[in-house]
């Protein structure tokens, strides 16, 4: 069976907190229209319920939260805000380290003294910044209700604070939003959410193309490319999941072409997009298109040494499988299994096992 890749398009953004954009008449996310103040109550803690799947890479810079070091040491330090804010930032770094520890429950604890701090002191950047990082590892924990409650607050304090709704915070909060919908199974609003990221990046980068380097740069510029690419991944990997194949091409072809031309052929993101794609059409009993696909993206993950090439080329073979192409498919699952073992990846060696077992029901057959 074809098998999606992981995306990692996050590693190839700047984080967009803090970037504003022109005013544009782009509507929020469902749910949100007309929500632009900050009336949100602090959340109760969440009994810890395990990791979730980590949908989308956490947002970790601090850049958009507070003044540079510089900047910070030349105000007044005797002064008691400064002592809260320095006291906050301290409290934010020590629960960024514990995620990466991989210790949530105790990043929860330091977040929830974070957020007492910023309310009590009244910063709102802070209070945004924590709970967009307590969104985070909510949505990262598989806690989606929490999740979606904590980014809403971070939403509406961002658009509280001027943000526009087209700035590139607001289009990751809300892409966040829409994963969340859809896991959720709220197809409506997981519809509406992709769908208003996407159009609303695609109208911002047109206006965009005949700006001047000197009033957005072209760092800017390619950070929103990116971030369209993402959203159209997301979507396409929603509208394959839920049987709508040839949607999901449309979005994944997209996608690949931003790809390829601000990453490159060869970047890891890339090969995900062809494999992806090949299974769309894979899906869709295109068979020869498919394979040709993903023995691209095969190719590339070789020369690459891609992590996950043991995937790609379980992918390779399942198609060559449909394509009735017995004693190729063999070879390239034998060389999977090689791959996986190496990696000791002991779920996929045991899916190719049971593809390989498939495989030879259906070679003796014919």
């Amino acid at each position: 069976m074809s098998r999606l890749l992981r995306s990692v398009w996050g590693r190839g953004l700047l984080r967009a907190g803090g970037r504003r954009g022109q005013v544009c008449s782009a509507r929020p996310t469902p749910e949100l229209a007309g929500r632009q103040t900050a009336e949100v109550a602090v959340p109760a803690r969440v009994a810890p319920r395990g990791r979730g799947p980590g949908l989308l890479p956490l947002l970790a810079a601090l850049a958009w939260f507070a003044e540079t070091e510089e900047e910070r040491e030349s105000a007044a330090s005797g002064a008691a805000a400064d002592e809260t804010e320095a006291e906050i930032i301290r409290l934010l770094k020590r629960a960024q380290l514990s995620i990466m520890k991989d210790e949530p429950e105790e990043a929860e604890l330091i977040l929830h003294d974070a957020l007492r701090l910023a309310y009590q002191s009244d910063n709102k950047k802070a209070i945004t910044y924590t709970y967009d990082l307590m969104a985070n590892l909510a949505f990262m924990r598989g806690q989606l209700e929490n999740a979606e409650k904590l980014f809403k607050a971070t939403m509406s304090y961002l658009l509280g604070g001027g943000m526009q709704q087209e700035d590139n915070a607001i289009i990751e909060i809300s892409l966040k939003l829409a994963s969340i919908y859809a896991a959720q199974n709220k197809q409506e609003f997981a519809h509406a959410g992709y769908e208003f990221c996407i159009s609303t990046l695609e109208r911002k980068m047109e206006r965009e193309k005949e700006v001047a380097e000197d009033i957005l740069s072209v760092e800017e510029k390619i950070n929103t490319h990116l971030l369209l690419g993402m959203c159209l991944d997301a979507y396409a990997r929603y509208l394959l999941l839920s049987k709508q194949p040839s949607q999901a091409q449309k979005m994944y072809e997209k996608a690949l072409q931003i790809s390829e031309e601000i990453l490159g052929e060869r970047h890891p993101q890339t090969i995900v997009l062809l494999n992806d794609l090949a299974t769309t059409l894979d899906a869709q009993g295109r068979f020869d298109e498919a394979c040709i696909y993903v023995q691209k993206a095969s190719d590339l993950a070789r020369q690459i040494e891609y992590p996950e090439l043991h995937m790609v080329l379980s992918n390779l073979a399942a198609i060559l499988m449909h394509r009735e192409r017995y004693a190729q498919a063999k070879k390239i699952y034998q060389e999977a299994l090689k791959q996986a073992e190496l990696k000791r990846d002991n779920a996929f060696i045991q899916h190719i096992r049971e593809e390989l077992a498939e495989l030879s029901k259906k070679s003796t057959s014919t």
